[in-house]
């Protein structure tokens, strides 16, 4: 019996899920921590439920949110020389890799130079991991796919992740600017050790430059970045019961020059008493007190030469934009 193309398609598709799932902090954990002392902190993981992501996904599209349309232009432009430069067989792996939409652009080129590819997307949910990857191989005949649904930091650190050929690690999306410059070279760090010697790494980041430029792609004029911030105090809301006034808070985003980071704010109008049921927690904010919402650190090449290279990471190329915004830089672990 000839087998359903659903069947064939689902052939190509493995997800490896955590094989002894810790414990994970939850939004009410982690609320508790952040709100319970001074300085207020929330993560920003928490931007991204249903409505979060669509709001994100509208930032992208924004003229002044530079980051996205470059990087897919320059992978559009520069694939074929990227994969060229590393040659055949090769396999690809994504740390985020979320809906995967830019590293099709890639995919296209490896699969132009030899006859199939292995992709491995690496994703804290696995219902998304599942959604993008049946549509990856529904796209691609010559297209295998194995996920792994789990924290980077955790899968690396337990040299979970196998590849057969050659790998071509991808940290896209300037994610990288999203970690504490500890926590970025950890990272690195942990994917030199799971990585063998020859295979490479491609990060798009974001360039330094100036605060004209970089402070409206987090405060667009239409204001779509602070609803984005915003919804974390709806939401939590919607799910710890609390009772924010989101009219009480204004958002702010800055360019700290000494910390190479645009910062991310929202700060509360006037002296508030706030209280989050599920918590357990009241809140006092005096005026003008902010909470932190997200750190977007930016990088000059030489510094992202410097980070990776901490980790044995040497630069082969690097690609940047006209007017100097973003780059990519193709790394071969030494």
């Amino acid at each position: 019996m000839t087998p359903s193309p659903r069947a064939a398609v689902a052939d190509r598709f493995v997800l490896h899920r955590e094989p002894n799932p810790a414990r994970v902090a939850s939004f009410a954990d982690d609320v508790r921590a952040g709100l319970g002392t001074r300085p207020f902190r929330l993560s920003p993981k928490y931007f991204y439920d249903d409505l979060g992501s669509a709001l994100f996904e509208a930032i992208t599209r924004l003229p002044e949110y530079y980051l996205t349309r470059i990087e897919r232009d320059l992978l559009a432009t520069y694939g074929g020389e990227i994969v060229g430069a590393l040659g055949a067989p090769l396999e690809l792996v994504e740390l985020g890799s979320g809906s995967a939409m830019k590293t099709r652009l890639l995919i296209d080129a490896v699969l132009a130079g030899q006859p199939s590819l292995t992709f491995h997307p690496i994703d804290i949910s696995p219902e998304a991991l599942t959604e993008a990857a049946l549509a990856l191989v529904g796209s691609y005949r010559r297209l295998r796919v194995v996920a792994y649904a789990s924290d980077y930091f955790r899968l690396l650190r337990e040299k979970r992740l196998r590849t057969d050929e050659r790998a071509l690690a991808l940290f896209l999306g300037s994610n990288i600017g999203n970690f504490e410059p500890a926590e970025a070279e950890e990272l690195l760090g942990l994917l030199s050790g799971a990585l063998r010697r020859g295979d490479a790494l491609l990060i798009g980041y974001d360039l330094k430059k100036d605060a004209s430029i970089l402070e409206p792609a987090y405060d667009d004029a239409l204001g779509v970045t602070a609803a984005f911030n915003k919804n974390v105090l709806a939401r939590m809301n919607r799910e710890l019961d609390a009772d924010f006034d989101l009219a009480a808070f204004r958002f702010r985003a800055r360019w700290n020059d000494e910390r190479g980071a645009v910062e991310s704010f929202l700060v509360s109008e006037r002296a508030q008493r706030v209280r989050v049921g599920a918590c357990d927690l009241v809140v006092e904010f005096g005026a003008g007190e902010a909470i932190h919402t997200e750190s977007s650190y930016k990088f000059a090449r030489e510094e992202m030469i410097a980070l990776a290279g901490r980790s044995r990471f040497r630069e082969l190329r690097t690609y940047t934009d006209a007017a100097a915004r973003y780059a990519l830089t193709l790394f071969v672990l030494a």
